[in-house]
């Protein structure tokens, strides 16, 4: 399998093919009560072909020549086209944060480098800028975290070619000023690729990579007093997953719902919750197996849109939709040019668009901003009272 190592770092090449290989049932979607106003035909929705058989499915394979209008009630991915002081290089396994309209990215690698530069993009004029910082960022690095607290970015860990770290920086995103605050408590070992998420008085983390093994520890930190932040590990009950990294956490409602990832040798189809309330793990059952690592995984609504990543043989295209209430897969017809497949990319919902910006395929690294147009599903990030599915 060709994908990112979490021991040595290494990553390999692989081939490269936009065709979607994994069967998927497709699911309709109930039609909802809308709150918002959208077009008269927002009921209809444009779904994937499906068989008894369970054929693959596919997106708009589509040349540049060859695309149709966009139907209304349809997703639609196009190329953004930018301005300003866009970063001078590709990137992947970079960290992304949204703070109003404007989109935070940090870090990342292009073939050969590791960065620690700051670059702010604006979601409403796709205008770039290279802001000037104050105090002293984190090294240069990549699959770190950045966790968002009011209007702070707490980035942990990360990496740059054999090493591995387990600082703790803080940059103020209103007045652009890098802190290193000082840390007590069971600080957790240096690691990359995991996962971190927000919930109430604690940023918890999980899993990740430390170079010689792949993790599945849970540790939290108390950020109640900034003054006296304290790490701790946490005990978890249940069966926990198997280490991996690369893989996604969403945060829905308490429960932190863990999916795919690797271990270094498997790519994973599997997907866990553990609830931050009671510390307890569960696992998830899908409707189908599909493996992916180093995706994006975002949540609209009752729903979490998974775009791109590796499948274990190879980098792919194709976005899913995982029902959090049923936990089926689901998949639409999106027209378009998407991007082609890759991973370590980044995604980012704003204002029924999602953002995916940098990414690698194997054999080239991105420097591309693309938006998906959700208008036709506009009210779905208006659905907030559900519950997650039995598993």
């Amino acid at each position: 399998m060709s994908q990112q190592q979490l021991g040595n770092g290494s990553i390999a090449a692989a081939s490269i093919t936009v065709n979607m290989p994994v069967s998927i049932k497709t699911k309709k979607l109930a039609r909802q009560s809308m709150p918002v106003q959208i077009s008269s035909n927002s009921g209809n929705f444009w779904r994937g072909s499906a068989s008894s058989e369970k054929k693959s499915i596919r997106n708009s394979e589509l040349s540049t020549l060859d695309v149709p209008p966009a139907p209304a009630p349809a997703m639609y991915w196009s190329r953004a086209s930018i301005y300003g002081h866009s970063p001078p290089k590709s990137l992947r396994a970079h960290s992304v944060n949204l703070v109003g309209e404007l989109i935070f990215i940090f870090g990342g690698c292009d073939e050969n480098t590791c960065y620690n530069d700051l670059y702010i993009f604006d979601a409403e004029t796709m205008y770039w800028s290279n802001p000037q910082t104050n105090g002293e960022p984190p090294a240069p690095c990549r699959a770190h975290t950045s966790t968002l607290v009011d209007n702070k970015l707490f980035i942990f860990g990360g990496g740059d070619g054999p090493n591995y770290f387990n600082e703790l920086y803080i940059l103020d995103t209103d007045t652009l000023t890098w802190s290193k605050p000082k840390v007590y408590g069971e600080i957790p070992g240096p690691r990359r690729a995991h996962t971190a998420c927000h919930y109430g008085k604690y940023i918890y983390l999980f899993g990740g990579g430390d170079g010689l093994r792949a993790l599945n520890d849970v540790h939290r930190l108390d950020i109640s007093d900034l003054a006296k932040l304290t790490w701790s590990a946490v005990e978890v009950k249940g069966k926990p997953p198997i280490p991996r990294g690369y893989h996604t956490g969403t945060l829905v409602e308490n429960k932190l719902l863990i999916y795919g990832g690797s271990d270094g040798h498997e790519c994973f189809s599997e997907a866990h919750v553990l609830d931050i309330e009671t510390h307890t793990w569960e696992h998830v059952k899908l409707s189908d197996s599909v493996p992916r690592l180093s995706h994006t995984a975002t949540q609209v609504g009752s729903y979490i849109f998974v775009a791109g990543g590796h499948d274990g043989d190879k980098y792919v295209q194709d976005v899913l939709l995982l029902n959090l209430v049923t936990m089926n897969w689901e998949t639409r017809n999106i027209y378009g040019i998407p991007p082609t497949g890759r991973g370590y990319h980044t995604a980012v919902l704003y204002d029924s668009r999602l953002f995916v910006y940098g990414g690698y395929d194997g054999k080239k690294v991105y420097d591309e901003v693309y938006i998906l147009d959700l208008s036709a599903c506009a009210y779905l990030p208006q659905v907030t009272n559900f519950e997650l599915g039995s598993y």
